[in-house]
C-alpha cells in the first residue's frame, strides 16, 4: 500500500506532485523554525530613553522588507503549486491512448465483484478480489457499488475514485511493470472494512490471454468420491448465494467461485487461498470476518471435509 513509489501514468503524475508539496512544505517549515531561532536570540540595539525611563515606541526600521518579501515569495510558491497541480490533474484524468480493455468492478460489503464484460453473456468473465490486467496497457475502469460507498484505490497504479450505489465512475490504471499491486476500499464501509482489498495482477499479454481463456471455461464436471459428495453438498446448501458455471449454482449474492482455486486469497484478501483456511471460512465465516452475510453453515465434519474437497477441485 506504499504510495510514494509508483508504477503507471495514472499514479506517477501525482507521486511527483506528492513529493514536490512534501519538499515545499519542509523548506517552509525549516525557514520559520531558522527564522525563530534568529529571533529568539538576538539582542535589539540599546534604544534611547526618555527621562522618565521608558522606552519609546516606534519602528525599528526594515521590518516591512521582511513581509514583503515573504509574501511574495509565498504567492508565488502557491501559483506555482496551483498550476502544477492542475497539470497533474490533467494528466490523470484520462489515458494518453484508447483503452485495452473495459473492467467492471462492484463494490459489496465486503468484496469486490469483477466483470470482464464480453459481446454476449456467454463471453462475459465474472471473478472476485482479483482484477487481472496486460502490463503496459490502459485500462478502464467502471465503478458502481451494491450497498453502499465503497473507495477503490490501488495506490501504486491510481489515485482513489469512490463507488456511490445508482451511479457509474469511471477511472483509469496502467502497470508498466509485471507484479501484485495491493488495493484497498479507502472509505469506511462498515464494520469489515478493512478486511475489504483486492490484487491487481499486472502480466504480459500472453499470460493475460491465457488467465482469460481459462477463466473462460466452465467448472469441471467430473467428481468422484469426497469431491462428488460436496459437490451435491454445495448444490444444496450454497447455490443460493453463490455462482459455479457450468452448475446448477447460480446464487449472485455472494463471489463466483467457478475458479476459486486460481486465487491467491479468499474473503476479499483476508486470508491465503489454502486447505486450513478454506475449511475455517466455510464452516465459520462469521468468526474470521463478523458481520459479512456468509452465514455460519453448521456443516458435520464429514460434509465439511467433502465441500472443501470440492471447492479445491475449482481451479
Amino acid at each position: 500500500m506504499d504510495y510514494l513509489r509508483t508504477f503507471g501514468p495514472a499514479a506517477d503524475p501525482a507521486t511527483r506532485l506528492n513529493w514536490g508539496l512534501l519538499t515545499i512544505s519542509i523548506c517552509v517549515c525549516a525557514i520559520i523554525a531558522i527564522l525563530v531561532l534568529l529571533a529568539t536570540f538576538r539582542r535589539r540595539p540599546p534604544a534611547a530613553e526618555r527621562g522618565d525611563g521608558r522606552v519609546p515606541l516606534g519602528p525599528n526600521g526594515g521590518g516591512m522588507s521582511w513581509i514583503y518579501v515573504g509574501v511574495g515569495i509565498s504567492i508565488a510558491v502557491l501559483f506555482a503549486s496551483a498550476i502544477w497541480t492542475v497539470v497533474t490533474l490533467s494528466a490523470v484524468a484520462a489515458p494518453a491512448r484508447p483503452a485495452a480493455l473495459t473492467i467492471e468492478v462492484t463494490g459489496h460489503r465486503w468484496w469486490w465483484e469483477v466483470k470482464y464484460p464480453g459481446d454476449t453473456p456467454a463471453q462475459t468473465l465474472v471473478t472476485a478480489n482479483e482484477i487481472h490486467i496486460p502490463v503496459g496497457e490502459p485500462v478502464l475502469l467502471k465503478l458502481d457499488s451494491a450497498d453502499v460507498i465503497h473507495s477503490f484505490w490501488v495506490p501504486k497504479l491510481a489515485g482513489k475514485t469512490d463507488l456511490i450505489p445508482g451511479q457509474v465512475n469511471h477511472a483509469w490504471l496502467q502497470a508498466d511493470k509485471a507484479g501484485d499491486y495491493r488495493g484497498q476500499c479507502a472509505e469506511y464501509c462498515g464494520a469489515q472494512h478493512a478486511h475489504m482489498a483486492l490484487h491487481v495482477i499486472a502480466e504480459d499479454r500472453d499470460r493475460f490471454d491465457a488467465w482469460r481463456r481459462q477463466q473462460m471455461r466452465e467448472a469441471s464436471g467430473a467428481q468422484r468420491g469426497a469431491a462428488l459428495q460436496g459437490g451435491e453438498v454445495f448444490m444444496v446448501r450454497c447455490s443460493v448465494c453463490h455462482t459455479v458455471r457450468g452448475t446448477i449454482a447460480a446464487g449472485t449474492l455472494g463471489p463466483d467461485l467457478t475458479h476459486l482455486m486460481s486465487r491467491g486469497m479468499i474473503a476479499s484478501g483476508t486470508l491465503p487461498n489454502n486447505t486450513g483456511n478454506l475449511n475455517g471460512w466455510v464452516a465459520n465465516a462469521q468468526e474470521l470476518k463478523p458481520g459479512s452475510l456468509m452465514p455460519r453453515m453448521d456443516l458435520s465434519p464429514q460434509d465439511l471435509h467433502a465441500v472443501v474437497t470440492y471447492l479445491q477441485t475449482l481451479q
